[in-house]
């Protein structure tokens, strides 16, 4: 006997945060911190640091490099994050797509 199941897949969206039901001005917001926390994530991996080294480091509290290390993303602000990788000297580019059916 053979058991059959149907799969529904639904295609998703560029931002995951649209699909998770946010307004689309907060999924961007959202999508920028994340894509800035996992940047930072990467470069303390990459250094091996502890987190008390990266908070030496960023002049930042080791909690607030736990908060980093763990996405914690309602605890930083983009700018906060500018901040951060400026302090690495990690170069940030924005890139601007106008979508002319928002008009």
């Amino acid at each position: 006997m053979t058991l059959s199941h149907s799969i529904d897949i639904t295609i998703g969206k560029d931002n995951i945060f649209e699909d998770l039901g946010f307004s689309r001005e907060e999924a961007l917001n959202l999508k920028i911190r994340a894509d800035l926390m996992l940047t930072l994530r990467s470069f303390i991996k990459e250094k091996g640091w502890t987190q008390q080294e990266a908070a030496v480091f960023f002049e930042e509290t080791q909690p607030r490099i736990s908060n980093l290390m763990n996405g914690e993303i309602s605890r930083f602000s983009v700018d906060k994050l500018l901040n951060l990788l400026g302090k690495a000297a990690i170069e940030v580019k924005l890139e601007v797509f106008y979508n002319r059916q928002y008009t």
